[in-house]
C-alpha cells in the first residue's frame, strides 16, 4: 500500500492504516457503469479499494457522454464494463477490476452479491433492482442504492448485513416494468455524478468502516432548488422480499 497515495485518507480522523487496509481487503459489486456507476466506480478506484466487479452489459453510446465521466468519445461502441475496466486500472493499479459484460441473473446474482462486501445500485429499472436488493437480503449483504433523473436524484443505505432494518422493497412497493427513464425525460448532466459520488461515501464507509453509514433514510435531492430533504425509512413486516428474513 502507498503511504503517500493515500495520504489524505490516512491523516483523516477515524481512518488510520486499518482503515485502508480493511478497504484494501475489500471487494465491491457496482451494478451499473452508467450515470450514477461512473462517478461511483472512479472514486471507489482511487480511494484504493482492493477489487470492484463491474457489471453492465450495454455499450457505449454517444449520448452516455454528457453524463458518464468515466468514458471518453474513443469508448463509443465499446462494451461498457470492458471500457470502464481500462480506465479504473489507469487510475489505480492497486485495484483489481473483473468486468462482467453480461446481465446477472438468479444464481450468478447471488454468487456475485455474496463475494462483496458492499452493494451498489446504480441501475435504471426496478425489476434490476428488486432483483439485487432480494440477492442482498439473502446474502446479507449491505446495499447501497441510488437513482436520479431530470433535476432530482435519490440515495439510500439499507444495512442488510444487520437484523431489522428495511430493504429497497420496503420502500417501493408496487411492481413495475421500469422507471421513468432519462432517455424521454433527460437528467442534468452533474445530478447522477452528485449522487454517485454520494454513493462511493457510503460504500467507503462500509467497507473500511471509518465512519457509520447513513442509514434508514431516504435523501432526496432537487438541484433547481438546491434543497436536500431526508425521510426516516421503515421496514416493512409484510415486505415479500424481506419480512420472513429478519
Amino acid at each position: 500500500m502507498s503511504v503517500d497515495r493515500y495520504a489524505r485518507h490516512l491523516a483523516l480522523a477515524g481512518f488510520g492504516a486499518a482503515e485502508q487496509a480493511r478497504l484494501r481487503a475489500a471487494t465491491a459489486l457496482v451494478i451499473g457503469a452508467g450515470g450514477l456507476g461512473s462517478p461511483a466506480l472512479l472514486y471507489l478506484a482511487a480511494a484504493g479499494i482492493g477489487e470492484l466487479v463491474v457489471s453492465d452489459f450495454d455499450t457505449v453510446d454517444v449520448t452516455n457522454l454528457q453524463r458518464q465521466v468515466l468514458f471518453t468519445v474513443a469508448d463509443v461502441g465499446r462494451p461498457k464494463a470492458e471500457a470502464a475496466a481500462g480506465h479504473l486500472r489507469e487510475l489505480n493499479p492497486d485495484t483489481t477490476v473483473t468486468p462482467v459484460g453480461s446481465r446477472l441473473l438468479d444464481a450468478e446474482l447471488l454468487a456475485a452479491v455474496r463475494q462483496a462486501d458492499v452493494v451498489l445500485d446504480c441501475t435504471d429499472n426496478f425489476g434490476t433492482r428488486f432483483a439485487l436488493n432480494q440477492a442482498c437480503v439473502q446474502a446479507r449483504k449491505p446495499l447501497v442504492s441510488g437513482a436520479a433523473i431530470r433535476y432530482e436524484g435519490q440515495l439510500a443505505v439499507f444495512r442488510l448485513d444487520r437484523p431489522g432494518g428495511p430493504c429497497y422493497r420496503c420502500l417501493w412497493q408496487e411492481e413495475a416494468e421500469e422507471l421513468e427513464s432519462c432517455r424521454g425525460n433527460g437528467v442534468l448532466g452533474p445530478v447522477p455524478g452528485v449522487i454517485g459520488s454520494l454513493m462511493a461515501v457510503e460504500a467507503l464507509k462500509i467497507a473500511s468502516g471509518c465512519a457509520p453509514s447513513a442509514d434508514g433514510k431516504l435523501v432526496l435531492y432537487d438541484a433547481v432548488e438546491n434543497d436536500w430533504r431526508q425521510l426516516k425509512l421503515e421496514r416493512d413486516p409484510a415486505c415479500p422480499a424481506c419480512g420472513a428474513e429478519q
